[in-house]
C-alpha cells in the first residue's frame, strides 16, 4: 500500500478511535510526522553493526526528534503530565499509551523504505505503556505492523530497566511475555552494567533476545581492572538464555575495542559514522551502502 494511503488509513483508524476528525498524522517529502498536543514527533534510525564486521547492519534502533507544533488537540491538556516523568498510577496511563503509539506508529511508517533489508527494527516502549495495558500487549501494534504489510519476528521490543519499576517487575515480565507471544523480539536495556542480582534474575525470567549497555557510562571505567572480566561474565550470562549482546553510543574508538574485546556482538554509535569512508575504502560493504542511511 503506497505510503499516502496508509497515513490516510491509520488517520482514519485513530478518528474513530477516539472520535474526532482531528488526524495526527502527516505526510511531507516523503517522511510521516505525528501531532500530539503541542508537540510534532518525528523519527530518526541509527543502524545496529555486526561488533567484528562493522559494515554488516543487522538492523536499526528508532528514535524519537520532538519540536514544537502550534495546533492543540484533545490531548493537549495532558502532555505536560506525560513528558514530566512523574511516577503515575497505572490506571492513569490513558495518554502515555496514546504518546507511545503514535511515536511508534510514526517510527514505523518511517521505516518502511528500509523494510526490505529484513533487518530488525529495535522500538523502545514506555514501561508505563506495558504497565498500563492490563492485557494482549502488541495486539494494537501487531496490526499496525500487518498493515504495512511487515511481521513482528523483525521487531524487537525494548525496555529500558529502570529501579524505579522494580517492584512492578512481574507486571512487565507479564507484558512482555506478552509481546513474546506475538512473535516479538525482546529487549532489555540498561543504562549500567548489570550485576545485582535483581537485574541478572530479570535476564533469567525473560530469557531477552538482546541485552544492551551505553559504552558512555563505562568511558570512566575504562581504567578499571575488573571491567573486561564484568562484561565477559554479562555476555556469558545472556548468551547462556540465548541472546545476543549489544554496545550503543560508541563515539570513541577504546569503547569500540571495548566491544571486541568482551565478545560483545552488536554495536552502534557516532564512532562508526567517522570511520565509514574507512571501512568503504578498504573493503566493500557486505549488505549496503553506509553512508545512505542515518546514523
Amino acid at each position: 500500500m503506497p505510503l499516502q494511503d496508509l497515513v490516510g488509513y491509520f488517520n482514519d483508524r485513530l478518528g474513530q478511535e477516539h472520535r474526532s476528525s482531528f488526524r495526527p498524522f502527516v505526510l511531507e517529502e516523503g517522511k510521516v510526522s505525528g501531532l500530539f498536543g503541542p508537540i510534532r514527533i518525528d523519527s530518526f534510525f541509527k543502524p545496529l553493526r555486526q561488533a567484528l564486521k562493522p559494515t554488516v547492519i543487522v538492523g536499526h534502533t528508532a528514535h524519537i526528534k520532538v519540536a514544537p507544533h502550534t495546533t492543540q488537540h484533545l490531548y493537549a491538556n495532558e502532555i505536560e503530565r506525560l513528558l514530566a516523568n512523574n511516577s503515575v498510577p497505572a490506571a492513569d496511563f490513558e495518554s502515555i499509551i496514546n504518546f507511545d503509539r503514535l511515536s511508534r506508529t510514526v517510527h514505523m511508517l518511517n521505516y518502511l523504505p528500509l523494510a526490505h533489508l529484513q533487518g530488525v527494527l529495535f522500538l523502545e516502549v514506555d514501561p508505563r505503556h506495558i504497565l498500563g495495558v492490563k492485557q494482549d500487549h502488541g495486539a494494537y501494534f501487531e496490526e499496525v505492523i500487518a498493515q504495512c504489510g511487515l511481521e513482528t519476528k523483525n521487531v524487537a521490543i525494548v525496555l529500558a530497566v529502570n529501579s524505579q519499576y522494580a517492584r512492578y517487575y512481574q507486571e512487565l515480565i507479564n507484558g512482555l511475555y506478552n509481546y513474546r507471544h506475538r512473535g516479538y523480539q525482546i529487549v532489555l536495556k540498561f543504562d549500567y552494567l548489570p550485576q545485582n542480582r535483581e537485574a541478572l534474575e530479570l535476564i533469567a525470567n525473560i530469557l531477552p533476545d538482546y541485552v544492551s549497555l551505553s559504552a558512555r557510562n563505562l568511558e570512566d571505567k575504562v581504567h578499571d581492572d575488573t571491567l573486561l572480566a564484568r562484561l565477559h561474565q554479562l555476555k556469558t550470562r545472556v548468551a547462556s538464555v540465548g541472546g545476543q549482546t549489544i554496545l550503543q553510543q560508541i563515539d570513541e574508538q577504546k569503547a569500540d575495542l571495548l566491544a571486541r574485546n568482551t565478545g560483545f556482538d552488536l554495536v552502534e554509535g557516532g564512532y562508526y559514522r567517522a570511520i565509514a569512508f574507512d571501512y568503504l575504502s578498504h573493503s566493500k560493504p557486505d549488505q549496503y551502502d553506509l553512508n545512505a542511511h542515518n546514523y
